[in-house]
């Protein structure tokens, strides 16, 4: 081949060769971008995966759940399963309301809404509430055990409030009773025992199960239909204590840790759950005149009223 047979040389364009530096830079970028949003995708999807397998997001909402519930005996509470998750944590929501006496009102339908987080490793994030929840139920079940409030101070704000007042409260026993002994009590006096007090712990927030504090995954009774039936209140305090020693009984000693967060132990946990004795209960559908009936009681220690409203539609 001879110099002859040789293509000219094009002359430089230097416009053309930005244009094609442009171009090769470009799709460098694109690809680059590309790969990362994969690889990206990937660790999120990798993480996910590995943070659901197995039960590990239904139990964490079946342990920090219900442990927040316990955490936070003032509140009626409803657990949202659907959370987040994120690479490097999970999440739920729940919906809180302060317990009132039935027929008072509760500002915010629903709830006011706040997260519990745990992270890539299984601990739990910063809670919301808990020691800070100074509602005048939780300050009532602080006082459980101190002698606060003997019975001549309880007949006393008792007799200030009209008869019919509905109200909240809690019943405190002068030594703890047994599951057919509270059984046989709250029926004497029509009582509903909608939580236990399952310790005496003075100043501060006792072990408290039932209600909405029920484990969620509870199975409910059902009729020969197979449909949920109507619990009777001497057989709902049975059923709460049963559930309550499931859930207990679910507990790795793994979780000790988290459960710390939430002001609980394993120790303390199993110790009430197999004791199984109600040093109180919360009542949210008693009237003044029928807790003026109870405290005169023997087995009584002190009623505190945390709460009461006036029931329109009672005759």
């Amino acid at each position: 081949m001879t110099d002859d047979d040789l293509l000219p040389m094009p002359d430089f364009d230097p416009k053309a060769t930005r244009r094609a530096v442009r171009r090769g830079l470009t799709r460098t970028a694109i690809t680059v971008l590309a790969a990362l949003v994969v690889l990206i995708l990937a660790a999120t999807a990798g993480s996910s995966l590995i943070q659901q397998r197995g039960d590990r997001e239904l139990r964490m909402t079946d342990v920090l759940g219900t442990a927040f519930k316990i955490y936070n005996p003032g509140y009626d509470i409803e657990v949202r399963d659907w959370g987040a998750t994120t690479p490097l944590s999970m999440s739920f929501t729940v919906a809180v309301r302060p317990m009132r006496a039935v027929g008072g009102f509760v500002g915010g339908y629903g709830g006011v809404e706040h997260v519990v987080t745990q992270d890539f490793f299984g601990h739990v994030g910063r809670l919301p509430l808990g020691s800070y929840a100074n509602t005048t139920l939780s300050t009532a079940l602080v006082n459980v055990g101190t002698g606060n409030q003997p019975k001549q101070d309880s007949r006393k704000v008792l007799a200030r409030l009209p008869e019919g007042l509905n109200a909240l409260a809690v019943v405190e026993f002068a030594k703890p009773l047994t599951t057919e002994e509270l059984v046989a009590f709250t029926a004497r006096y029509k009582s509903y025992a909608e939580k236990v007090v399952y310790e005496r712990r003075p100043r501060s927030i006792p072990i408290t199960w039932g209600g909405m504090t029920m484990w969620d995954r509870a199975p409910m009774p059902e009729n020969e239909a197979g449909e949920d039936r109507w619990i009777e209140p001497d057989e709902a305090i049975k059923l709460d204590l049963a559930n309550f020693r499931r859930w207990v009984g679910i507990l790795k000693d793994y979780d000790d840790d988290n459960l710390h967060d939430f002001d609980l132990s394993l120790a303390r946990l199993r110790k009430v759950a197999k004791d199984g004795l109600a040093y109180a209960y919360v009542d949210s559908l008693a009237t003044i005149g029928e807790l003026r009936k109870i405290i005169e009681d023997p087995l009584v220690q002190a009623v505190r009223v945390a709460d009461v409203t006036y029931d329109l539609e009672r005759p």
